[in-house]
């Protein structure tokens, strides 16, 4: 029973590593800000839980478990705040006051 939980928790680390990765790239390839807060906050946060989830076959206490499950909700909480932050902060002057209908009007001239 021991290997297997320790499969487990190699597997999913590595995927989490994995998915780590791929929202390492979407920073590094993504054309604009916002492109690059999506692959960040989507794929980080999906590799995280990847890794708590591993790692949850690791505790040997109800305690230790509920702490990196806590943990995990923390970081998921700041990484959608700061994003919402920083996606508001590069957002365009025409998207926050006008939206769809501002956006024609300034189309149409």
């Amino acid at each position: 029973m021991r290997f297997a939980l320790d499969l487990f928790t190699i597997v999913m680390v590595s995927l989490g590593g994995l998915f780590f990765l791929a929202g390492t790239i979407g920073l590094l390839r993504f054309p604009d800000t916002l492109t690059r807060l999506h692959a960040l906050t989507k794929a980080d946060n999906l590799g995280l839980g990847l890794v708590v989830l591993g790692l949850l076959a690791q505790t040997s206490s109800p305690l230790g478990a509920l702490n990196l499950v806590a943990l995990w909700l923390l970081a998921l909480l700041g990484g959608a705040v700061v994003a919402q932050f920083m996606g508001a902060a590069v957002r365009p002057a025409r998207w926050r006051t006008g939206g769809v209908s501002g956006a024609r009007e300034e189309e149409g001239g």
